[in-house]
């Protein structure tokens, strides 16, 4: 489904920009993947709609088969990228698992600020992002992807999010697109 309209009320949530997730290697390279969602981050702002940056502090506890990344963190890896900005009016939300509403107050703060739509960006696509997309549609929320605003470690795993995976979960836009709808035009339908 393409990208067809934003709710009154609709908040942007940028998964795992920061520091220690960006220096890893990409399917796609970080630099212009920061710089859109910055754009929509500050679009977001302009138009007095609610931001939520999210990080990253350390892992759920169950085993796993494969190994998992995080360990002891260095000083620094979950700061937000300077990219972003951080405002005092975006609301931070540290997770300690994949998707940004297990056991945060990512759901208390959207449901106070009237939130109906999320507007989805950030690394990595099949991981952070898939999981907090998962998490919103399930619990009635509105979704759009940010498609060109997000990236993974593998290039299979984001391919598959994208075409498999987000057309169920929600629509999908460019981070152009959605940015044109903030700003009151809507996209063409020829």
């Amino acid at each position: 489904m393409a990208l067809t309209a934003l709710d009154p009320r609709t908040a942007l949530v940028v998964i795992d920009l920061q520091n220690g997730i960006v220096a890893m290697p990409t399917a796609e390279p970080v630099a212009p993947i920061v710089q859109r969602a910055a754009a929509l981050a500050e679009a977001f702002r302009r138009h007095g709609r609610p931001v939520v940056l999210v990080n990253v502090a350390g892992g759920a506890p169950g085993r796993t088969e494969q190994p998992r990344r995080l360990g002891e963190l260095p000083a620094g890896w979950t700061d937000l990228v300077p990219e972003l900005n951080r405002q005092p009016t975006d609301h931070l939300v540290t997770k300690h698992s994949w998707g940004a509403f297990t056991a945060t107050d990512l759901h208390d703060y959207l449901k106070s600020q009237a939130v109906t739509q999320l507007v989805i960006a950030g690394v990595s696509t099949s991981i952070g992002v898939e999981t907090t997309a998962r998490q919103a549609y399930e619990l009635g929320f509105n979704v759009t992807l940010a498609v060109d605003a997000m990236t993974d470690l593998r290039p299979e795993a984001h391919a598959n999010s994208i075409a498999r995976i987000f057309p169920r979960l929600g629509e999908t836009g460019t981070a152009a697109q959605i940015i044109a709808l903030l700003d009151g035009n809507p996209p063409s339908t020829s």
